[in-house]
């Protein structure tokens, strides 16, 4: 089961922790987006991979799960004789600031109706609540 609210507000973050608290990303998908971003180019499966030791598969994967949240990036490379192989970089980080500030955007404002439905939902409750004998 996730973790409450207060327990998450007390236990120590680091801004890498957002990529799991936004998306449900694994130590895996932080290993590779970090992989990237260490490498200052864009970098193949298989590089990733290896930068990481797993299995090609493996960062694959991970590295699907990157791109469905924006925040790497891929482009395709061709080859003059044909034929083609993808790269992957990080997304701007301020892109993917400014994705995350919507998203707890979205998130507080659904949690300020929700608080609001919660609170009028049992203050009638209450009112109507027959009174209790002495």
């Amino acid at each position: 089961m996730p973790d409450s609210m207060s327990e998450q507000l007390r236990r120590d973050m680091e801004c890498e922790g957002l990529l799991e608290c936004f998306h449900g990303l694994k130590e895996l998908d932080k290993e590779c987006f970090r992989a990237l971003v260490e490498s200052g180019e864009p970098l193949t499966v298989d590089e990733i991979a290896e930068s990481v030791d797993r299995e090609r598969s493996t960062a694959y994967r991970a590295v699907q799960r990157l791109l469905q949240t924006g925040f790497i990036e891929k482009e395709q490379i061709n080859y003059d004789q044909g034929g083609y192989y993808h790269v992957y970089s990080p997304t701007d980080p301020s892109k993917i600031a400014d994705d995350m500030q919507r998203l707890l955007n979205d998130w507080y404002a659904k949690m300020g109706q929700l608080i609001q439905e919660f609170e009028t939902k049992y203050e009638q409750s209450e009112a109507t609540a027959p009174a209790a004998e002495s």
